[in-house]
């Protein structure tokens, strides 16, 4: 389906018209000393399907203001866009410090359907059709717009543009780069950390970056336990799966997805030595390298980190009942439908299984989701531009370790930097959330990065960028775009 967007004079007097805006307060302030600067969420009334003009229904939508660093009135606006999972709040993280330092206003919008954003209480496939990142940036767009007249408003102001600046992370950072290639009337520039602006079907590059990352030792023990694992799992998969405290997933695929991920979050969260550190010592002592694994699986990735089993069990993923433990599903969705990122086995010297495959994939879409649902990279990729994006004033930034970084825009260009924070612990969103990340690293300070200089020069490369990006936005006889 060929989709139009609404010329911006349209989407001015669409926005007034239609949306009802709960308007911020300014006067108060929160406590930050926690991992949140802010956790008091208020509501705004947002369209369901904003390609259909005729159609008024709304959902509420809610998002987070922090206000403390504000230089009113015409401070800049950082935008922090929350994608596949339940926004919280308005993370303590290096956005903060950049906050601080430009007398910035934080707002954050939590993503359509995600957390207590859910326009159904029951999320059918059906009533997954309007979960897409396309309405996704409209709703950033439209909530801008809103946010930028209501502050008007408290001001006593009429006409007045405060400087926005959007900032996103992973697949929040593909959406803020998106936000600036589709609306760059409405944002002096973007930060994509970690930005997977490229869809991909087979992405067999994934399991090649984990690899390169586990270097030469750790990657041969990774392999030497995937191939152990497979034999037992053909011989006696009850036993291997309650060793790793994953008997519910019964479809060997989900299992062995499941043992992949665990691996791969290591790298890309800046933690290897938890994953390396015991299995190349067991390698080398003999012991069993499962075993071993297991120990990892149950104290690091279950335990420290959090993960969950179900989220891999298909039979969970089928639970249609909206709540906030829906995001497994819902990131799903959009996996199946528009980005794919197939996280397959590449034909030779693959680190996860070979029964990780295209096929699983396709299996899981049609199980959970049913008949037809196919994810079609061919338009998002032609409708972005995937790492050819067409945009400008865009900083994108990358950890030399995440495996997502093969999915981002790692070709760096005048109006569109690119840069790659190099180190053995340097992950996913490393410029914005410091080194490891797991247990949240308050302010994202670089300290524990095994190169803290390395996330300082980059840092210092955005400040320059933002300053500079900014400065012409404020500037009345230049154009934003």
């Amino acid at each position: 389906m060929k989709l139009t967007m609404i010329p911006c004079f349209y989407l001015y007097f669409f926005c007034v018209s239609v949306f009802i805006f709960i308007p911020p307060t300014l006067t108060h302030t929160h406590s930050h000393s926690g991992n949140y600067l802010t956790t008091q969420q208020h509501w705004f009334s947002q369209t369901l399907d904003h390609y259909s003009p005729h159609d008024r229904t709304q959902f509420q939508q809610r998002y987070y203001e922090f206000l403390d660093f504000f230089r009113t009135p015409d401070g800049p606006i950082f935008m922090v866009i929350c994608g596949e999972y339940v926004c919280q709040g308005i993370k303590n993280d290096y956005i903060g410090v950049l906050a601080n330092k430009f007398g910035a206003a934080v707002v954050s919008l939590e993503h359509r359907y995600y957390g207590k954003s859910s326009p159904f209480k029951l999320l059918t496939t059906t009533n997954l059709r309007y979960l897409s990142s396309k309405q996704a940036l409209f709703d950033l767009a439209v909530f801008r717009h809103s946010y930028q007249e209501s502050l008007n408003a408290k001001l006593n102001r009429t006409t007045e543009e405060n400087p926005w600046f959007v900032f996103g992370v992973s697949y929040p950072g593909a959406l803020s780069a998106w936000f600036r290639l589709k609306f760059p009337h409405l944002t002096c520039g973007s930060l994509a950390s970690s930005a997977v602006v490229l869809a991909v079907y087979n992405f067999t590059e994934f399991d090649q970056q984990v690899g390169e990352s586990a270097g030469p030792e750790c990657k041969a023990a990774l392999q030497e336990t995937t191939k152990l694992v497979d034999k037992k799992l053909a011989t006696n998969a009850k036993e291997l799966k309650a060793s790793f405290n994953a008997t519910d997933l019964k479809i060997d695929g989900d299992f062995l997805y499941f043992l992949a991920d665990a691996a791969v979050t290591a790298f890309q969260y800046g933690n290897p030595d938890k994953l390396c550190n015991p299995l190349v010592k067991a390698k080398k002592a003999g012991d069993d390298l499962v075993d071993a694994y297991a120990k990892y699986v149950k104290e690091y990735y279950l335990g420290t980190y959090g993960a969950s089993v179900q989220s891999y069990n298909q039979n969970y993923l089928k639970n249609t009942t909206a709540s906030e433990d829906s995001s497994d599903r819902l990131w799903w969705f959009q996996v199946c439908t528009e980005v794919a990122y197939f996280q397959v086995a590449p034909s030779n010297d693959s680190v996860r299984s070979s029964k990780v495959d295209t096929r699983y994939h396709l299996d899981l879409c049609k199980n959970v989701f049913g008949e037809g649902v196919f994810p079609d990279v061919d338009s998002t990729n032609i409708y972005y531009g995937g790492t050819r994006i067409a945009g400008s004033k865009i900083v994108f930034t990358n950890g030399s370790q995440d495996p997502w970084r093969r999915a981002s825009k790692q070709v760096s260009s005048p109006s569109m930097p690119s840069y790659t924070i190099t180190c053995s612990n340097c992950g996913h969103g490393t410029d914005v959330r410091g080194c490891p990340q797991s247990p949240f690293n308050i302010e994202g300070n670089e300290k524990n990065c095994a190169s803290p200089d390395a996330v300082r020069k980059v840092r210092q490369k955005i400040v320059e960028h933002m300053d500079l990006w900014l400065s012409e936005c404020q500037d009345k006889s230049k154009s934003c775009i």
